[in-house]
């Protein structure tokens, strides 16, 4: 989706692929069998001859691998001719004026003032400080394809126009395991760091807060142990204390509250992924305390 309607780049090398010298060709023998459509990474059309689109080929080879007859060939002397395209002056000139405001626009957005923090921007661990993430990440989806529990999804607004398409966590969907290190092996740029699981154990890319109007144990007394249970870092960073309730007839007895140790803490989003409390989890993870920033912290300096 990025690299076809959004990316700058691939529209240039769209526009350049129109005079390139290496084609793809198709010769007599293609029965139009539709094999080559199915394998196609640019959905380019590759199965109706003259109608191929050159500007969304990927030059991955597929269909020549996967054709019957061998009737799909590449080199330097393909005869497919370019589709006309209108390059007069006037329209060269908007076209690259487009692209020069385009850039800086798309970093004048509020979002993305180094003031602003989004909370519920939780990015995969391992990422580097959000300017340089954002610098280095082409937006390819390596990371939500490997992601084990489907919990990396792709960004809209929520960093900014300049970050649509960067992967974050949503916990509701799914949370980050603790011992899986796929997305930082999988990304091509280093815009997530490689880590091994006792690095990563060390990464926090937020902390728990809890809802105390949702919660079981708080706001209706009734038992729930769920969030401590699943927790999955060694000494458990969800803990409870004991506290005397009463019921709707004045009957004593003790319910176990949650509370989250802001030091063991990593954010991995689990407690958020299993609470039982539907619709709005009555614990979530948010930003805050990621171990990439040092503005994003939850308690001001010298608390």
């Amino acid at each position: 989706f990025w690299c076809k309607y959004l990316c700058p780049l691939g529209a240039l090398l769209g526009i350049l692929s129109r005079f390139s010298i290496f084609k793809r060709s198709v010769s007599e023998g293609c029965t139009s069998c539709g094999a080559c459509a199915n394998v196609c990474q640019g959905n380019a059309s590759p199965d109706k001859k003259e109608e191929w689109r050159d500007t969304e080929c990927y030059y991955c080879w597929n269909c020549d691998d996967v054709c019957p007859q061998n009737a799909v060939s590449f080199g330097f002397s393909g005869t497919k001719a370019a589709a006309s395209m209108d390059l007069g002056r006037r329209r060269v000139i908007t076209s690259m004026a487009s692209g020069v405001i385009a850039v800086p626009l798309l970093r004048a957005t509020p979002l993305s003032k180094s003031e602003f923090i989004n909370q519920r921007l939780i990015r995969p661990p391992g990422s580097l400080e959000e300017k340089e993430f954002l610098k280095r990440c082409v937006k390819c989806g390596e990371c939500m394809k490997v992601c084990i529990t489907n919990g990396l999804q792709p960004t809209l607004l929520e960093a900014g126009l300049e970050g649509i398409w960067s992967p974050l966590l949503i916990p509701k969907i799914g949370y980050c395991e603790f011992r899986c290190t796929l997305c930082g092996q999988v990304c091509p740029t280093g815009a997530i760091k490689k880590l091994n699981l006792e690095e990563k154990a060390k990464v926090k890319i937020g902390l728990a807060m809890i809802d105390k109007g949702r919660c079981l144990p708080y706001a209706h007394a009734r038992p729930c142990i769920v969030c401590e249970e699943v927790c999955p870092t060694p000494k458990k960073a969800i803990w409870f204390e004991k506290a005397k309730v009463k019921d709707r007839n004045g009957k004593e007895f003790i319910v176990q509250q949650p509370r989250v140790d802001l030091e063991l803490c990593i954010g991995c989003g689990i407690c958020e992924a299993k609470c039982p409390v539907v619709d709005k989890p009555a614990i979530y993870v948010t930003s805050i305390g990621e171990s990439r920033s040092k503005e994003n912290r939850l308690l001001m300096e010298g608390y």
